[in-house]
């Protein structure tokens, strides 16, 4: 087993001939974590120590992540403890002392963890044009792409962008430009229809979970799906920076792909299980509604 360095960060294992990122299958652990912890602990939530337990939890997935260094997926860590958090039914003052924490630790890391960098792709949130020769680049020439496929795009395979290599990871971190510059307008407005089905019924089968921990698992799975699905959206369209984000079932790569369908796979068998309420209303249902 060897640890391969790729773009400056060492998150792979290499096992022969087959590579593995544990950064994306460790959020879903986390997501089981987090609901095993919080379903537990239901009558008694309002207490601040549950935060603090769940938080240490997160901080020890989230430092590994980010000494890879992978900024992008210790984000999507946080923010799958923070929504967590939320759902789990915790006071609002102890949300305010949430954010509070938060900004404490994002200023921590500004001053003693983020490389320059990572810094730099933050700056050119607030002034992207300020470098597209250098750091602004990638968001600039996505931008481009974006903005370039019009109404109707240029059609598959017809892409300026993506195919004479002006956009760069158009099959991972940048594949939404890439879509949007050959569909179009209409292209991505269908495409948001299909993810907005896929948190609907994720959301539909946590919601009819047959204990707290279904209900928990099912909402960090659609908090881990929303995450991925506005940065990488976000980075795309040049209003996030660019963090080296995957785009849930699009982006080429089987490691994440395997976590998205390990996850929903999970879900899906835990609603064999689901409330006896919602049992005898899909009895009553008519076929075929």
């Amino acid at each position: 087993m060897i640890a391969k360095t790729m773009k400056g960060a060492q998150s792979w294992f290499t096992f022969g001939e087959v590579s593995f990122e544990p950064a994306d299958p460790i959020k879903l652990v986390l997501i089981a974590i987090l609901a095993k912890y919080f379903s537990r602990r239901h009558i008694e939530i309002a207490h601040i120590r549950h935060i603090l337990v769940s938080g240490f939890y997160a901080f020890v997935f989230f430092m590994l992540v980010l000494l890879q260094p992978d900024f992008g997926s210790a984000i999507i860590i946080f923010l799958i403890w923070l929504g967590m958090v939320f759902v789990s039914g915790i006071s609002k003052k102890h949300l305010a002392m949430v954010f509070c924490i938060g900004m404490l630790a994002f200023a921590g890391l500004w001053f003693y963890v983020f490389r320059d960098y990572q810094k730099q792709r933050i700056i050119n949130f607030v002034h992207p044009l300020q470098d597209i020769r250098g750091t602004g680049y990638n968001a600039y020439q996505s931008t481009i792409a974006v903005g370039s496929g019009e109404l109707l795009g240029k059609g598959v395979g017809f892409g300026t962008q993506s195919r004479l290599k002006f956009l760069p990871e158009y099959e991972t971190d940048f594949v939404f430009a890439a879509f949007a510059e050959e569909w179009g307008f209409v292209g991505v407005v269908l495409l948001f229809c299909f993810y907005g089905i896929v948190i609907w019924r994720v959301l539909i089968h946590a919601m009819r979970g047959s204990t707290n921990f279904e209900t928990l698992f099912g909402l960090g799975i659609a908090i881990f799906f929303m995450s991925h699905f506005f940065i990488n959206i976000g980075m795309n369209i040049g209003l996030l920076p660019v963090t080296g984000i995957t785009l849930p079932f699009m982006s080429y790569g089987g490691t994440h792909l395997l976590t998205e369908f390990a996850g929903l796979g999970i879900l899906m068998g835990m609603s064999r299980y689901q409330r006896a309420a919602h049992k005898d209303l899909s009895k009553n249902e008519l076929p075929g509604v």
